[in-house]
């Protein structure tokens, strides 16, 4: 219910924000109150989600009764078989029920939650036409092609819907998703996990929020700008290149926090413990990540996203990437100003491999498991648990 009413609640901003666009782009402004603008978007979204909720709970309770479900019958192989079953029997208002499943592999476990489990195809095929099933889904791997073929011929001469739920757990990186290409359906095995509607929800709140923060911290950002200018000579930002979405390449800004200082070509020292080269305004900055708030422009132009994977320096992408399990595929999406990785303590200098394999694997999760709120859990810890961290110096 929460994801339905989050997902009314955007689309119907996206709306009036786009409406509000193609007003102030005709000039057309005049003609409208405000208040009575920001009274009706509040009002006629309360009506929508209210709507909305209403027929999804009366759905709800009907399939509930045991009306407007579809009977399936599952066929598939241990582990995967038995999660199908309960992804359909959680997914209450999804109109299916389980009757039935089919186990090539059985467990010592001979029924899932009060689910008929069968190990003999014909006993399964006589009870699928008995109770007079009307869907068949194959929860079984590609090798399994022999049965996929037995079922499609046993059937074929019922009117029984027969669909296919290949289990790719031994092949995908990502949880695998089926999308249509070039009008073809396709498998994504190693692909961004986050559909084009996802990247599109995540885009327009990553510029909404940067242009709010910019103009809240608008202030702070002249005051340290003008303090690391007296700390010490040199530029007032520093910029570098980093790898985005894609792995395209961008500049990213912080606030400088170091003295000028020569580097050799190719080679990037990360800050550590007590570093000279760190100045005391840079310290302060650093320990209370306010050296990232330029990043706010980053989002803006499109390079970054408030939430995501960090980015880390070119020359540790060369390194990393062959010796941590993963790493390249953080940038299947944009890397962000805060992360599932910074907000678990995972951040700061990574002086061992076992340090980057943990940030890593926190940012794999954060792409397998990305919702919106997910990103709005990210943001509020980031907020909630202050900037500060033992680990940033």
């Amino acid at each position: 219910m929460l994801r339905l009413i989050s997902q009314i609640s955007l689309a119907w901003l996206v709306v009036q924000s786009c409406g509000l666009v193609l007003m102030f782009s005709l000039h057309r402004t005049d003609l409208i109150s405000r208040l009575w603008f920001a009274y009706w978007t509040g009002m006629t979204g309360a009506a929508l989600i209210v709507s909305r909720s209403l027929t999804y709970a009366l759905l709800r309770r009907m399939r509930d009764a045991g009306l407007n479900l579809r009977s399936v019958a599952v066929v598939g192989r241990g582990s995967h078989c038995q999660q199908v079953v309960r992804s359909i029997q959680a997914a209450r208002a999804s109109g299916f029920r389980v009757s039935a499943a089919f186990d090539l592999f059985p467990s010592a476990e001979r029924s899932i939650s009060n689910t008929p489990l069968f190990d003999k195809f014909t006993e399964f095929s006589d009870f699928v036409r008995t109770e007079n099933l009307q869907e068949i889904w194959l929860a079984l791997p590609l090798s399994e092609e022999s049965m996929i073929s037995r079922c499609l011929q046993e059937f074929r001469d019922d009117l029984v819907n027969i669909r296919f739920l290949p289990d790719v757990s031994s092949l995908a990186l990502f949880d695998s998703s089926v999308i249509d290409l070039i009008g073809v359906p396709a498998i994504n095995l190693v692909a961004s996990p986050l559909s084009s509607h996802a990247l599109l929800k995540k885009e327009i709140f990553d510029r909404l929020f940067a242009i709010a923060a910019l103009f809240c911290v608008a202030p702070l950002m002249v005051s340290v700008a003008v303090a690391v200018k007296l700390s010490s000579p040199g530029p007032v930002f520093f910029s570098q290149k980093r790898k985005g979405a894609d792995g395209q390449v961008f500049k990213i800004y912080k606030f400088r926090t170091m003295r000028v200082h020569a580097c050799e070509p190719g080679v990037v020292k990360q800050a550590s413990r007590n570093d000279p080269r760190i100045t005391p305004v840079g310290a302060f900055l650093r320990r209370t990540s306010l050296d990232e708030l330029p990043q706010f422009l980053n989002v803006l132009r499109g390079d970054m996203s408030i939430v995501g994977p960090r980015p880390h320096a070119i020359e540790h992408d060369e390194i990393y990437r062959t010796i941590v399990d993963g790493y390249i595929h953080r940038y299947r999406i944009k890397p962000g100003i805060t992360g599932w990785a910074q907000v678990n303590g995972y951040r700061g200098e990574t002086d061992r491999v076992e340090k980057m394999q943990k940030r890593v694997e926190h940012d794999l999760y954060y792409l397998r498991n990305w919702s919106f709120g997910l990103d709005m859990k990210i943001v509020l810890a980031t907020v909630v648990r202050g900037f500060t961290h033992r680990n940033a110096y």
